[in-house]
C-alpha cells in the first residue's frame, strides 16, 4: 500500500522513502560521471561502460552503508545499474519489460513506493489473532493490507459475531482474496488504499507490513481511533513504543505479534512504560 500524500499536502513519507531510494544511485552515477567524463570526454573517447556500470554500482553500495541501509537495499545498489547495462546489450525487445511492470503492478502494487511487501499470515498467527479477537464481543475487526484473506478468511468463520474487513489494492492479489471470502456473510472485503481508509469504526486493527510504515500508521491510529482500541501488528513493532504484550506464536517463523492498546489522548504521546514477552496473550488485560 502507498500513501502518495498527507492531508496538509505534504510528500507522505512512503513517497519520501522512494526518493530516498533512488538517491545513493543518482548520487553515485554523478560522483561517475564527473571523474569519468573529464578523462575520457576531452580525449574524445568512448567511456568503457562495462566498468562504469560496475563503478556506479560499487559508489552505490558505499552511499548505502553510509546511510545504513538494509542487506538487501545494498544489494539492489549495487547491482542496479550493472544489471540495466548488461540486458541493454542483450537488446530485449521492449515488450517484455512492460510485460514484467504489468505482472508486478498486479501482485505487488505497494512493495516500491510504500515498501511494503507482500506477506501471508499464517494458520497458527490467524487461530491466535481469531482468540485476542474474540475476547471482545461484537468486535470490528479489518487487516490492512489483507492479501489474499489468509488471515481474515479463517477469523471470519470462527467468530461469526465479529465484523471482520481486509482491504488490499494489488489487484490481482486482490481478485484472489475476493474469491475467496466471498460468501462468508460477516466478511467485507474492500479495494483500495488503506492510507486513504477511515479506521474509526473499528475496534482492532491488525497489519502485515515492514518497519517503513508502522510510525505514520500509529499516528494515522491515534488520529482516527477511539481510546481502548487494539493495534495487533504482525513482526513489525512501532518505532519508540513499547506495547502492551509481545506475544509469541510458536511457530517456524517464530512470528511475534506486538500489541498496542490506544490510550486517552493526554496518555497517546509517550510510550507506554512497559514492554514483554508471552507465549499467549493475557486475555484479560486485552478486555
Amino acid at each position: 500500500m502507498r500513501k502518495p500524500e498527507s492531508e496538509n499536502g505534504d510528500i507522505a513519507p512512503e513517497t519520501n522513502a522512494f526518493f530516498r531510494f533512488l538517491a545513493p544511485q543518482l548520487a553515485a552515477v554523478i560522483i561517475a560521471a564527473s571523474s569519468i567524463w573529464p578523462y575520457y570526454g576531452l580525449r574524445n573517447e568512448h567511456a568503457p561502460w562495462p566498468e562504469a556500470a560496475f563503478a556506479i554500482g560499487g559508489i552505490a553500495f558505499l552511499i548505502a552503508s553510509f546511510a545504513r541501509e538494509a542487506w538487501w537495499r545494498r544489494a539492489i545498489h549495487t547491482l542496479f545499474v550493472p544489471l540495466l547495462w548488461k540486458i541493454h546489450t542483450l537488446a530485449v525487445a521492449p515488450g517484455w519489460f512492460l510485460l514484467v511492470f504489468v505482472v508486478l503492478l498486479v501482485f505487488y502494487r505497494g512493495s516500491p513506493g510504500g515498501r511494503i511487501p507482500l506477506y501471508f499470515s499464517n494458520r497458527a498467527t490467524a487461530a491466535l489473532v481469531a482468540e485476542i479477537v474474540g475476547n471482545t464481543p461484537s468486535t470490528r475487526f479489518i487487516d490492512l493490507g489483507a492479501g489474499i484473506g489468509s488471515l481474515i478468511r479463517p477469523i471470519a468463520r470462527s467468530l461469526p459475531d465479529a465484523r471482520v474487513s481486509g482491504i488490499e489494492n494489488a489487484p490481482a492479489v486482490w481478485l484472489l482474496g475476493f474469491i475467496r471470502t466471498r460468501g462468508i456473510p460477516n466478511c467485507a472485503w474492500l479495494w483500495g488504499d488503506f492510507w486513504k481508509t477511515p479506521l474509526s469504526d473499528y475496534d482492532v486493527v491488525y497489519a502485515f507490513l515492514s518497519p517503513a510504515p508502522m510510525a505514520p500508521l500509529w499516528e494515522k491510529l491515534r488520529a482516527e481511533m477511539r481510546p481502548g482500541s487494539l493495534l495487533i501488528s504482525n513482526s513489525f513493532a512501532v518505532p519508540g513504543l513499547s506495547p502492551d504484550e509481545v506475544v509469541e506464536i510458536g511457530d517456524a517463523r517464530e512470528t511475534q505479534l506486538y500489541l498496542y492498546r490506544l490510550r486517552e489522548t493526554a496518555d497517546r504521546p509517550g510510550p507506554n512504560p512497559v514492554s514483554t514477552k508471552n507465549p499467549a496473550p493475557d486475555l484479560e488485560r486485552l478486555q
